[in-house]
């Protein structure tokens, strides 16, 4: 068929309509994306080229009681390199000097520096690495260094800020101080005094806008935040870094010498229930001990003849017995329907007062007690221990406290034989903490105490949050019995009788009670078969000052495992510390103290602190702690370095003192 004009004008026609149909669609899909969905897309550009970044604010320090630093926050700067945003005049006229400044302040040749930045510039890198983790001082000599001085636009500087957490103690209370993290999915993990207060110490997240570049990698725009962070508060602990140190140094000696596998020590104010020291150590796989877990919270045990004193206080309540009534503890054994309570002295102590049986620790006389008096009614000796809070937990804000153990008649796991297992400490379960609080009751004549570890939150110098002495129960029993147990408790210490004997000074007063629990006691295997030995107390005798618990768990056997002779020492030693450092009674003269059976580390700071100096003395082998504070006693400022033990002082012993200012130790 021919073709005509005709057909030719309507296929042309055809095609118009197509194409115009075409363009109308095109332009509503522009407007589509314009209008309707332009602010999808603005944002999705926006993402792929620029993003609002968080920036972490500067958590609040932790304080010690006395102001000392347990925990700071600091900012680390890297320094970047965006060689396409620098002119090539500009580059060529401060390369050399530039290079030159970098090489002084980092300790490496001009030449390395001078091949970064060429390479860089060759590269067109926009992010070259010059360096990282720098503290303040250095990040402010960088910014006035050639080029870089020029800011980020023409000079191609970089600035990247973070803040880092350090803890001047090092790993000392490093458990206690504790870390609050979080993860990728916005999940808290929170330890110890930083974990129980991050609300206080976390401050407000800022905001910075950063330009994605080559290689992934994000380029702060401009020198400015878009939202400023706001510094978290500071927290002023209860702990005194004095009583801290000698806690941790004493415990840590005594783990070495049973190779034991972990233990604890607390030491409370007895007053205002302030927790002064807190130390927890572990054993590694290589027999080093570290602050792992925190065990004096956590841990919930048998406490063994600790919990002597609360059968005691149950029984002298009731007025079941008092301290002269007489109870035979017949050859040494009792036996309660198919067990059998057994007395650390073989044979017995024959026919003993309540008051002797308390000194002497005999397990056989408290089965006894509590067993023939409550038998008929055990819900009295349970009620009454938990009218004494011993069942509930302290409610303490650190995370992850033990929970305590009392069981009630009926309830899974008791027994015919429970109240006399329960009477010298197994069937129950306490926390060191726990039993310490307990203990502190005593020294106050009854009056419980919630153990604190904050004094106040402030910003700056102005206080905003003050915490106060907070009452668990104003008198978990009479003065009468508290008094009562409160002699018995001088006595196991002074008594040649006590358990506590040998740990006994005529120069200072002591009052405690020794513990010696079995674990793994239903194994016939002796190999099996562990030891925790207990110490807890408080110092002075008369008009306590503080209230100490010392707990080690597994001591080698063959060295020793008594809480006499294994957690007494201890206490002994962190009473006797704080003693000599801050007398607590008038009538002690610590000149005189008896410091034969201090170990030799303490002897010397002892010497030290009481003598008068012209010349700088030798701190070498002391703690760190102890040799500040012989130093700057004597006037001097001085700057450590490290952890641990003084390896190196930088003033030579003997050197006039009129000549030193300053004085720098290197630690181990």
């Amino acid at each position: 068929m021919p073709v005509t004009e005709k057909n030719i004008l309507t296929r042309l026609y055809i095609v118009a309509g197509l194409l115009f149909l075409f363009a109308m669609a095109v332009l509503v899909k522009l407007v589509s994306i314009q209008v309707v969905e332009g602010e999808k897309y603005r944002k999705l550009a926006m993402d792929r080229t620029e993003k609002m970044f968080t920036i972490a604010p500067k958590r609040g320090n932790l304080y010690s009681d006395d102001g000392s630093l347990l925990a700071t926050s600091v900012s680390r700067y890297t320094i970047r390199f965006d060689a396409e945003t620098v002119g090539k005049k500009d580059f060529e006229e401060n390369v050399k000097p530039l290079s030159d400044a970098l090489a002084k302040l980092f300790g490496k040749t001009t030449s390395h520096y001078q091949q970064l930045l060429r390479k860089a510039k060759a590269n067109k890198n926009r992010y070259a690495l010059v360096a990282r983790n720098l503290d303040y001082s250095d990040y402010i000599a960088v910014k006035q260094f050639p080029l870089f001085n020029k800011g980020p636009y023409k000079g191609g500087l970089i600035i990247e800020q973070k803040i880092v957490r350090e803890h001047p103690l090092g790993k000392i209370a490093e458990r206690s101080v504790g870390y609050e993290r979080v993860d990728e999915n916005g999940y808290y993990t929170r330890v110890g005094l930083e974990g129980a207060f991050g609300e206080y110490l976390r401050g407000i997240e800022g905001k910075r806008l950063k330009q994605k570049i080559a290689k992934g990698q994000w380029k702060p725009i401009g020198w400015d935040n878009i939202v400023e962070p706001q510094d978290g508060y500071d927290v002023v602990s209860t702990i005194d870094i004095n009583i801290q140190d000698i806690a941790h140094h004493a415990l840590l000696g005594q783990l070495e010498k049973y190779n034991a596998e972990h233990g604890c020590v607390i030491v409370m104010e007895t007053e205002t229930g302030e927790v002064k020291a807190i130390s927890n150590l572990g054993r590694t796989t290589d027999g080093k001990y570290y602050e792992r877990l925190n065990y004096a919270i956590g841990e919930s045990h048998e406490p063994g003849s600790t919990f002597k004193l609360m059968s005691m206080v149950v029984a002298l309540e009731d007025k079941v017995i008092d301290t002269n009534t007489v109870i035979d503890t017949e050859k040494g054994t009792y036996k309660v329907y198919n067990r059998t309570v057994r007395d650390s002295k073989h044979g017995g102590y024959g026919k003993i007062t309540a008051a002797k049986a308390f000194e002497v620790s005999s397990n056989t006389a408290f089965a006894k007690i509590i067993n023939n008096n409550y038998k008929e009614n055990p819900e009295k000796f349970v009620n009454r221990l938990m009218n004494m809070n011993l069942h509930r937990e302290l409610g303490l804000p650190v995370k992850g406290e033990g929970t305590p153990v009392i069981r009630y008649p009926g309830d899974k796991g008791w027994s015919g034989v429970s109240l006399a297992w329960m009477s010298h400490g197994y069937e129950v379960s306490l926390t060191p903490l726990q039993t310490l609080t307990f203990y502190n009751a005593i020294a106050n004549d009854g009056e419980m105490l919630k153990p604190r570890l904050i004094k106040e939150v402030k910003e700056w110098d102005k206080t905003i949050l003050k915490f106060e002495k907070e009452v668990i129960n104003p008198s978990i029993c009479s003065k009468e019995t508290a008094h009562k147990v409160q002699q018995l408790l001088k006595n196991v210490v002074e008594k040649k009788h006590g358990t506590g004997h040998g740990l006994y000074s005529p120069n200072f007063s002591m009052a405690g009670k020794t513990g010696t629990t079995q674990k793994n006691y239903v194994s016939k295997d002796p190999e099996v078969m562990k030891y925790i030995s207990t110490f807890a107390g408080y110092f002075p005798a008369d008009d306590p000052k503080y209230s100490c618990i010392v707990v080690i768990h597994e001591p080698d056997k063959s060295v020793g495992y008594y809480g006499a002779d294994v957690s007494g020492p201890v206490f002994k030693s962190v009473a006797q510390k704080i003693y000599a450092s801050s007398p607590l009674v008038d009538e002690v003269d610590v000149h005189n103290a008896e410091t034969k059976n201090l170990d030799e580390e303490f002897q010397r700071y002892f010497a030290a602190s009481n003598k008068k100096y012209n010349e700088v003395p030798n701190v070498e082998g002391m703690s760190g702690m102890d040799a500040v504070s012989i130093l700057e006693n004597l006037g001097m400022e001085v700057e450590v370095k490290g952890n641990g033990k003084v390896k190196k002082q930088s003033i030579a012993k003997g050197t006039d003192l009129k000549k030193v200012n300053k004085i720098v130790l290197e630690l181990s």
